[in-house]
């Protein structure tokens, strides 16, 4: 069963209140709304449930779904900014469509009363209570249903002014309105509460003649049904209700074929009443069990069951209630209630959801692991730049972990709830690197980072690849704090915090002109240094642990340490790839290992490159050798360095050997490098 809150106690959340009240699969936690005189809170203290102005006194982790029923995206925003993420919030969008289909449903069924009003047998068989009044006032009809309700008689009312007989009614302006109201509370004298709809009455030639109200006693609703006694009786007043029911209904025998179809029936499952009526109830399930089957067995309602019916198979939940005469089941009756859209909503909403949470920070503080001083100098600088809006730059060589320091600034800071985009620089392609950062202007127009991560972060890694043309731009975005689409005149104001990260040597591309010294001046406001993993060694205790439960994950092992030899042969290498390179020789010191193994010892790991160059020595001074083979091997080992350096990125790595892309691609392919590519 499925906890919920209704947020908003108007009319949309009166009526979602009137619909998940008659499911058993819903159970209510409370309604709330800041009017105190909300006509949803009114409710839900007849039908006893909780109800105030703050919904955040019913919250715990036990409830599953907010329906937000103000219709204020503020209040949507606010619900889903202050809710766990495993907490589905429903638009108000929703509550407004079952509120209108609900008073669609109420308008028909009266203007179907309307046409049939001169024919008293009919309306004497009615259960709801019908009074007219002329255009002076006075009361010129009531039916059975009324004299029982009002306890009173046709002749103690006929001829007095409705005020007398109805103190409180509001039926007398309708002859000045000539406008209809619908599903109105009326409270007696005797205390009793009605539902009335009060309809006007209009010649021919527009004048009013007069208006009638048609009400029930709430508390007798449920009654309804057990009161018939005779459904050949009602058949033609059964038809006119049911066939202007924007609700889809059936109605079968006690043998269970079908009896009877509306519009709205054939409208969801596709079938008409050819294929239904005489037919066994089965006749329109695609998936599940025959409820009307069911009550004619058990002779007990059911409600709220999911099912598929007709050829589309359409989801619906279906309730069905059996038709008692004289305590015998003369058959059943079924509403059907089409949630096809509700789920593509849902689904809409839970992918709505992820892409958010794709778009937040991943990591905090708490991510970087380590306790050298070198470190957690950086974290100190780190946790005054997330208080601040300042520009941030990150220095450091390739895997130090600047992404992740990224990340944990825009999570500690106040932007945490906005969107947090990263942006690889040298990935981009070039051509088009200006439209997906400032955007398009046009018919169809798109915009580009800048405006999406507006009020949130935007994360320029390798800031130092930018092409020197898009450095202006971005210089004048950082200056003016606006951006203006390509193909546009118009600025747009953003309000964006910028992390810029960077391995390059600023200061020497500045001297060689691939970097504007005013746009280095502009993201050097506050830059962070971060170390490489061989001047903080020490945080190896910590990042060896770490990334071993990383790597059982993907791996599906039990690793559970590293043992003293393997741990000082790590500790005595200089990590050129940083911590990149460290996950990634842990990772083949698994390979390494037999699948049941708990511990990586010092022959489980891989040649390192330190290694390499020990071997080359080694070989020069004390045996015979071939120049060839020593010289490819040299180039494999620089091959390798050089491409982990560069994060595996092909064009970054040729450009920094000085050797064309095309002759990389051979070299790779030569020394069977480009197999073990798990970047570009």
């Amino acid at each position: 069963m499925k906890r919920v809150i209704i947020v908003g106690a108007g009319t949309g959340g009166s009526a979602l209140l009137n619909l998940l009240k008659e499911t058993d699969q819903i159970e209510i936690v409370a309604i709330t709304d800041i009017n105190p005189g909300a006509v949803g809170l009114q409710k839900a203290a007849e039908f006893g449930i909780p109800f105030g102005e703050n919904w955040e006194h019913w919250m715990d982790e036990s409830v599953d779904i907010i329906f937000e029923a103000t219709g204020e995206e503020e209040v949507f925003k606010e619900l889903q900014r202050r809710t766990s993420k495993d907490i589905v919030v429903v638009p108000g969008a929703i509550a407004y469509v079952i509120s209108a289909l609900l008073e669609e449903k109420n308008s028909l069924i009266s203007e179907k009363s309307e046409q049939a009003h001169n024919q008293d047998l009919i309306l004497n068989s009615i259960h709801d209570g019908m009074i007219v009044i002329d255009s002076h006032n006075k009361v010129v009809f009531i039916n059975q249903s009324s004299e029982r309700i009002l306890h009173t008689t046709k002749e103690q009312v006929v001829g007095r002014p409705v005020t007398d007989v109805i103190p409180l009614t509001k039926l007398p302006e309708l002859l000045t309105t000539k406008e209809k109201q619908i599903n109105k509370e009326v409270s007696l004298p005797n205390g009793k509460k009605l539902l009335s709809t009060r309809i006007p009455m209009v010649d021919a030639s527009g004048n009013i003649i007069g208006a009638y109200a048609i009400f029930k006693d709430i508390t007798e609703a449920v009654a309804l049904a057990e009161e018939l006694t005779d459904i050949k009786e009602v058949t033609t007043m059964l038809e006119a209700i049911i066939n202007s029911s924007e609700e889809a209904i059936s109605v079968v025998d006690e043998k269970g074929n079908g009896l009877m179809i509306n519009p709205a029936y054939t409208k969801i499952t596709g079938l008409t009443e050819p294929q239904v009526i005489g037919k066994p109830a089965t006749a329109d399930i695609s998936e599940g069990e025959s409820m009307h089957m069911q009550v004619l067995r058990t002779g007990e309602p059911v409600r709220g069951v999911q099912m598929k019916v007709g050829p589309k198979k359409r989801d619906v939940l279906v309730n069905v209630a059996p038709i008692i005469v004289e305590d015998v089941i003369k058959g059943s009756v079924g509403v059907l209630h089409d949630v096809s859209e509700l789920y593509q909503l849902n689904e809409e909403l839970s992918k709505a959801k992820q892409l958010i949470r794709s778009l937040k920070a991943s990591y905090t503080f708490k991510d970087l692991l380590g306790k050298s001083e070198a470190l957690q100098l950086v974290i100190d600088q780190a946790k005054i730049a997330a208080n601040t809006s300042v520009t941030v730059l990150l220095r450091g060589e390739s895997g130090t972990g600047k992404e992740l320091l990224a990340h944990a600034i825009h999570h500690e800071s106040e932007r945490s709830e906005r969107k947090f985009i990263r942006i690889n620089c040298a990935t981009m392609a070039h051509d088009y690197i200006e439209e997906e950062l400032f955007g398009v202007a046009g018919s169809p127009g798109r915009e580009g980072y800048f405006e999406e991560a507006h009020k949130g972060t935007l994360f320029l890694d390798e800031i130092g690849e930018l092409p020197v043309k898009i450095q202006a731009k971005l210089l004048r975005v950082l200056q003016e704090k606006e951006v203006k689409r390509l193909g546009s005149s118009r600025a747009s104001k953003i309000d964006v915090r910028i992390i810029a990260a960077t391995n390059m040597n600023l200061e020497k591309a500045i001297g060689n002109e691939f970097f504007r010294e005013d746009l280095y001046y502009r993201l050097n406001k506050l830059p962070i240094h971060i170390p490489p993993l061989r001047e903080r060694k020490e945080d190896l205790v910590e990042l060896i642990p770490f990334l071993l439960e990383k790597l059982n994950d993907a791996y599906g092992r039990k690793v559970e340490e590293v043992d003293r030899g393997a741990f000082e042969r790590l500790m005595n290498y200089e990590w050129p790839g940083n911590i990149r390179e460290l996950e990634n020789i842990l990772g083949r010191a698994f390979i390494n290992m037999e699948h049941s193994g708990t511990v990586i010892r010092t022959h489980h790991i891989p040649a390192l490159s330190s290694d390499i160059t020990a071997e080359f020595n080694k070989r020069a001074e004390w045996e015979d050798f071939q120049l060839q083979e020593v010289v490819e091997q040299y180039e494999k080992q620089v091959l390798v360095q050089a491409y982990r350096t560069h994060n595996f990125n092909k064009t970054r790595t040729a450009k920094a050997l000085g050797v064309s892309l095309r002759n990389l691609y051979y070299k790779l392919d030569k020394y069977g490098l480009s197999k073990n590519d798990n970047k570009e």
